[in-house]
């Protein structure tokens, strides 16, 4: 496995773009709230973006399990009936949910789309990322499409990542290339996430592309094998969007052997996408709207991965975690209280937690009790941009780790006002 630059375009046969239509109408809008520390890069507010592959590809998708889910999840799940794709359209700045016309639009989308490349309506997955509630601007995206399908090229996921930005401060892009039947096989990623982030398929459109030969059968339990342990582990607010998506395209041009088994071709690949996935993850949970550092929650020693996640994700998702996390106070019992009410079976007298990050590593609590600690040694710890809290159970041997981060005064500042 190794990283290389590209995002989406860099498997063979994918191009992919991102234009300014009209959407996000500029600063102080409301389709995109001021935040400090705002790149540059997003002076120009794309928010557009086409990825488009030469050859048709298998595909498969993990959606929200909000039980208000926007019109573009419904579209995409019926385009994607069969297991096919070929390209993906989406907008950010409004959430084409819960609002006038909003099926309609997101059908229309995939319309103009396919008008743009010569494609049909079909061959798309649609997506939409922003405020809900507001109709879509349909009429910039018509006027948008053909500017975005004329710039489509190989050095085009940068924008495309961009474009898809809404509350993000930084884009989140990466790929990866492996070897596979003696042919090297290429993963290529952007994602968006920030805010209304909680497992179950945390706030976020994450696009995978590959050029890897595999039967949509098993692109398909790839993906819903991997979701639950990377993406599904990240909160950030404890809230569950209504626009959540993961989608991947594989096109077969690397021309590796078939997968069609789960032999050691398909465990090569399912290793590159977790890994490709759970650095999205961490990209996305350190992008928390108003974070200011990671959380990271290691669970160790539980009866079973199940209750090693619940305890993290309770951590993780505390707000007094969270908080004491801001504040760089070495506040464990509010891990362990938070422990206490994830419904997950443990032994509390068993519980040792200790706080660590790149300037060392501290006990905090042994065998459910507090120890005598340094707490200006804490401090700097707590004090750098990652932070990870483990947790020992010493029941049994299954682990599992979930990704958060911290509470901040700019996380009310930035929600405060995002629709108005």
């Amino acid at each position: 496995m190794k990283q290389i630059s590209g995002g989406v375009t860099a498997p063979m046969g994918f191009t992919a773009s991102g234009v300014h239509c009209g959407v996000k109408k500029g600063k102080g809008d409301g389709n995109q709230p001021a935040r400090s520390g705002m790149p540059e890069v997003l002076a120009d507010k794309k928010d557009l973006a086409l990825i488009v592959s030469e050859q048709p590809c298998a595909a498969a998708a993990v959606y929200t399990m909000n039980r208000v889910k926007a019109a573009p999840i419904y579209v995409t799940m019926d385009h994607l009936e069969n297991g096919e794709a070929q390209a993906i359209v989406a907008n950010s700045g409004n959430a084409n949910a819960c609002a006038p016309n909003s099926h309609e639009h997101a059908e229309e989308m995939c319309v103009l789309a396919a008008q743009a490349t010569g494609l049909k309506p079909e061959d798309f997955v649609v997506a939409s990322t922003g405020v809900i509630g507001q109709e879509l601007n349909i009429d910039a995206i018509g006027k948008g499409l053909p500017q975005a399908a004329a710039a489509l090229s190989k050095d085009g996921s940068d924008a495309a990542a961009n474009a898809i930005m809404t509350t993000d401060t930084v884009k989140k892009e990466l790929a990866f290339t492996c070897s596979i039947g003696g042919k090297t096989v290429t993963l290529g990623a952007i994602a968006k996430g920030s805010g209304m982030i909680h497992p179950n398929m945390g706030t976020m459109l994450c696009f995978i592309t590959t050029d890897c030969a595999i039967t949509q059968e098993l692109l398909a339990d790839a993906l819903h094998e991997i979701v639950p342990r990377t993406f599904n582990r990240v909160t950030v607010d404890g809230d569950t969007s209504t626009n959540d998506m993961c989608v991947v395209l594989a096109n077969a041009m690397a021309g590796n052997p078939l997968i069609e088994w789960k032999d050691d071709g398909y465990t090569v690949f399912v290793k590159t996408l977790r890994h490709l996935c759970e650095q999205l993850s961490r990209a996305i949970a350190a992008d928390g709207e108003g974070a200011s550092k990671l959380i990271t929650c290691t669970v160790q020693g539980a009866r079973s991965e199940e209750s090693a996640e619940r305890l993290a994700k309770a951590v993780v998702g505390s707000p007094l975690v969270k908080a004491a996390m801001f504040g760089a106070d070495a506040n464990w019992g509010r891990v362990l209280c938070a422990m206490g009410y994830s419904k997950a079976p443990f032994r509390p007298e068993y519980v040792d937690i200790s706080f660590s990050s790149a300037v060392g590593e501290i006990l905090v609590c042994k065998q459910g009790a507090g120890v005598d600690f340094d707490e200006e040694s804490a401090k700097s710890i707590l004090s750098q941009d990652e932070v990870v809290i483990t947790v020992a159970l010493s029941e049994g041997e299954d682990s599992a780790t979930c990704w958060g981060c911290d509470l901040t005064y700019d996380y009310v500042k930035i929600n405060g006002d995002y629709r108005t």
